[in-house]
């Protein structure tokens, strides 16, 4: 019995530090690591950095806001990372081009690219125009393709490197008062999908990620139309009650624990992962259900009217249903622009 213990000890302990070691990679993918994060000064895409610099990363941060980078980089400086920082607007491949130039001045090549910056618009067809397509694209799929292209040239070289881009769950399900967002998001699907096939032989791994909703303190950014407070008081809650979204902390460790692995792709939240496998059983009864939702959904009333989030507040998207995505507003930075214009410090 005591041999037969002593055995069953020496194995357990062997499994164990077989999977340290096998995990010591993973862990340390990102280590003294230079990379780039778009959309990396609020968000979720400042969470993902915080979670790199927590694995020893240097982290390039890129954002259209002056203010959002400098509050943003103060904050990972003064916990010890390195840090880079460019303003960019990643619809310009002027701006993407002499934003990768200056931080890879500053980090030396890039060895990792999360593609986050988005830009998301609520509201029916009737409200939209061609130009709300046309921002969704040459932000969400457009400026992910341009960064791509910035980086990838050099990661070929060296045969190594990890592309990571952020699609959505609206990208593999066609969701209602969402079309120019989930339009530009089923494109970055396709793209990171067909990248990640062309792009192994060089030793470069692509990963998409595929999130649910995230508490990422969003809302107030995003653009709403037609009638924008409806819009925003069905969206807001949905956005912050924790049986509709995930933190955005815990989807950030998700998401950089599957570039570290390599996966091919990554669905973040057992939301998604339901609806995700709901479609592939079912796709016509999803498309059913979301077209009978699409009456309860509030029609344009006749407006083409669009506002900010913050712009379309009432008692009710202040109450305490939308706490968690309130506080996570403040968190994850997504008020500086805000903040600063009130103080009369400005912002880019």
């Amino acid at each position: 019995m005591k041999r037969t213990a002593a055995a069953l000890t020496v194995a357990a302990l062997g499994a164990v530090a077989a999977r340290a070691i096998a995990l010591r990679p993973r862990r340390n993918a990102f280590r003294d690591r230079a990379v780039l994060i778009s959309g990396g000064a609020r968000g979720l895409g400042l969470q993902i950095a915080r979670e790199l610099a927590g694995r020893g990363a240097r982290v390039a941060l890129i954002a259209r806001s002056s203010a959002e980078l400098d509050v943003a980089r103060a904050e990972l400086s003064a916990a010890g990372t390195t840090v880079a920082t460019a303003v960019c607007d990643v619809r310009d491949g002027a701006s993407v081009t002499a934003a990768v130039a200056r931080v890879t001045a500053e980090l030396g090549p890039i060895d990792a690219l999360f593609n986050v910056a988005g830009v998301i618009e609520v509201g029916p067809v009737d409200a939209l125009s061609i130009d709300d397509y046309r921002d969704a694209i040459e932000t969400n799929y457009l400026g992910a393709v341009r960064l791509v292209e910035a980086v990838r040239p050099s990661m070929q070289e060296r045969g190594a490197g990890r592309i990571t881009n952020i699609a959505s769950l609206g990208g593999r399900i066609p969701v209602p008062h969402l079309l120019p967002y989930s339009a530009s998001k089923f494109a970055m699907l396709g793209y990171s999908e067909g990248l990640h096939a062309e792009l192994a032989r060089y030793g470069i791994a692509v990963t998409t990620i595929v999130p649910g909703l995230m508490r990422t303190g969003s809302p107030p950014q995003a653009t709403f139309a037609g009638q924008p407070k409806k819009e925003y008081a069905m969206f807001a809650p949905m956005d912050a009650l924790p049986f509709t979204s995930i933190s955005v902390e815990k989807a950030a460790r998700q998401i950089v624990a599957a570039s570290a692995r390599r996966d091919a792709e990554a669905v973040i939240s057992w939301q998604a992962h339901l609806a995700v496998a709901a479609y592939r059983i079912a796709p016509k009864l999803v498309v059913a259900l979301l077209a009978n939702g699409t009456r309860l959904l509030p029609d344009a009333g006749g407006s083409t009217q669009h506002l900010f989030g913050h712009e379309s507040e009432t008692a009710f998207t202040r109450s305490p249903i939308t706490k968690l995505s309130r506080e996570a507003t403040h968190t994850q930075h997504e008020d500086v622009d805000r903040r600063a214009t009130q103080t009369g410090t400005g912002g880019a």
